[in-house]
């Protein structure tokens, strides 16, 4: 790109002009350029904006831009569309700094996520252009130093990468369309100005006591090892000087060894392979604990403490918006999604004081969107009445009276409702409720011949991904499996992705625009988003204010869930805590 394509824009006369320019645009090209990555110790530099004709650079250090009331109203409405590539870091960067709420996104990273539909291709700037455009894209410039003065080729760097969105705009806007994902892309795309919000806003966690419970783990962890190296010892051969069994409890070869020296002959050493044999083998279970522990210090360990921001003294995790396949987000830096749902950890992650957190997550969600997808009559009946599904579940399958379910019969049909729809077999039910294959399959032929619906569902589900080799969610967004049809095991899991992936993937839409609706929703009280996993959206507000905002956010979930379920009631369960306890 050549200077008289871009015009650096560093007076008030000049800003003038180049908005006028960029107002009589339907779509424009946008970019920013950071002093660094992290919006708490960086500053933005240069603001880009491209027209067909030309692209404008705006230096921020030499002119108070976005004190101009005609660009800030040109970047917040709705028109004309703002395309970025990987818009939440520009988005973040400007409501940090700027108090900008960018509006009208079409970012071209989620773009094209949605049109490749899981397969296996790169998403960055240059894999995006190349695949799209053929166009080749130097990002050698981009970690360059953008606080000092800045050269021409910086300048042509950062005027190419924003001139480059209008073509990909229009491939990828055409593709879209073409795919029918129109829908789910205004979802996704709406969904950017929240989640940069969120992770500007972050969580705070007691360093204290997370350290506490670190420390009880790994006492747990010591004597657990102990304990389980002193009932390997059995059948070990080689002893050392101390008595204990001469074995690394993470070699898999040396525990099959030792397991089979004590009668205990195994396929592997995976967890779920262990599982059928913990209820009858004690050292199979403590082997599950030992991991358990293990897990539990290397992914929840010191490191989570590492990730406290200096300047907020906060967490601020980075979300993945279209982390799997389905639509379901991932997160890191920290991974706050596997964060253990349980007291001893959840407890660390507390309110500022004088502030609360609001805990809300929709009840039974994907066993709601099954029955409003199969219309199961049953199963709808069920979750209209209000009572227990479950005990309903055993009730209907076993032909005993509502008050008559036991405590083991609710937990069977509990895990056969959540289990169904990822494809659970006679033997994984019989692991999970400790019963005979025979048993398990009764169960399931009678769960089938209750919830017949379901059962017609799921089998039309698994067939449409292996005969199309696609799933849609009820927006649109458009699953691709690829496998090879010859081979049993593969053609097996593409049939429980079939049936899980539309569930699971509605309800990642669901949640998505929950939280546009939640933010928008917050809009005059003391409250933001900190946190989401999956079902449940966590907010921290004003204690003065805790109520209403439990309201607001029930409310907003609630109608956020009837976008896309219509024949079932939707439920959200709501806590208000000092801590992230439900």
């Amino acid at each position: 790109m050549t200077s008289d394509q871009y015009k650096l824009i560093t007076t008030a006369a000049e800003l003038d002009e180049s908005v006028a320019a960029l107002s009589r645009c339907r779509v424009i090209g946008a970019d920013t350029e950071t002093t660094g990555l992290d919006p708490f110790t960086s500053r933005v530099r240069l603001l880009q904006l491209a027209t067909p004709d030309q692209v404008f650079i705006i230096d921020l250090f030499k002119v108070r831009a976005l004190d101009h009331a005609g660009l800030r109203t040109l970047l917040t409405g709705d028109e004309p569309v703002k395309v970025l590539h990987n818009a939440k870091f520009d988005v973040k960067m400007l409501l940090h700094h700027f108090k900008l709420e960018t509006g009208g996104v079409f970012d071209t990273l989620l773009a094209s996520k949605l049109v490749a539909a899981g397969g296996d291709v790169g998403h960055g700037l240059a894999a995006v252009s190349d695949r799209h455009l053929g166009v080749e894209v130097d990002k050698s410039a981009q970690m360059s130093d953008w606080s000092g003065e800045i050269s021409e080729e910086q300048h042509r760097y950062a005027a190419k990468d924003a001139a480059l969105m209008l073509p990909l705009h229009e491939k990828l806007s055409g593709d879209l369309e073409r795919l029918g994902l129109n829908e789910v892309a205004r979802i996704e795309f709406e969904c950017v100005l929240p989640l940069s919000a969120l992770e500007l806003a972050g969580m705070s966690i007691d360093a204290d006591c997370w350290k506490k419970q670190l420390e009880d783990v790994r006492r747990a962890h010591a004597l657990t090892a102990t304990a389980l190296k002193s009932q390997l010892a059995a059948g070990v051969a080689q002893l050392s000087l101390f008595g204990e069994p001469d074995i690394n409890l993470d070699s898999p070869a040396q525990v099959t060894e030792a397991l089979a020296g004590m009668g205990i002959k195994l396929e592997g050493t995976r967890n779920w392979q262990l599982q059928p044999f913990a209820v009858r083998y004690p050292v199979i279970h403590l082997l599950l604990e030992y991991r358990a522990l293990q897990k539990s210090l290397s992914s929840y360990g010191e490191s989570m403490l590492s990730h406290v921001n200096p300047v907020t003294r906060r967490l601020h995790p980075d979300f993945h918006q279209i982390g799997a396949t389905g639509g379901r987000m991932s997160c890191s830096d920290p991974n706050l999604q596997q964060v253990p749902n349980s007291p001893e950890y959840r407890s660390c992650f507390r309110a500022e004081p004088g502030r609360k957190l609001v805990i809300a997550d929709y009840s039974q969600i994907e066993l709601r969107i099954l029955a409003d997808w199969s219309q199961d009559v049953a199963l709808v009946k069920a979750l209209v009445s209000g009572e227990d599904l479950h005990c309903v579940t055993a009730s209907q399958m076993l032909g005993i009276k509502l008050e008559e379910v036991s405590k083991d019969q609710r937990a069977a049909a509990k895990q056969l409702n959540y289990g169904i729809m990822y494809g659970l077999g006679a033997q994984g039910l019989a692991n999970r409720i400790d019963c005979s294959i025979e048993q398990a399959e009764e169960l399931l032929h009678k769960y089938f011949a209750t919830y017949s619906g379901v059962a017609a569902w799921l089998r039309e589900a698994a067939n449409k991904a292996i005969g199309d080799h696609e799933s849609r969610t009820r927006s649109g967004r458009l699953i691709y499996f690829n496998f090879d049809a010859n081979d049993r095991a593969q053609v097996a899991a593409m049939q429980r992705l079939g049936k899980n992936s539309p569930i699971q993937g509605t309800s990642a839409d669901m949640i998505k625009r929950a939280l546009r609706l939640i933010y928008e929703g917050l809009r005059g009280i003391d409250a933001a988003i900190v946190n989401c996993i999956h079902d449940e959206i966590v907010v921290e507000s004003a204690e003065t204010e805790a109520e209403t905002c439990a309201a607001i956010v029930e409310r907003e979930m609630i109608k956020a869930a009837r976008e896309f379920i219509r024949s079932v009631p939707v439920s959200v369960d709501t806590a208000i805590a000092s801590a992230w306890l439900k």
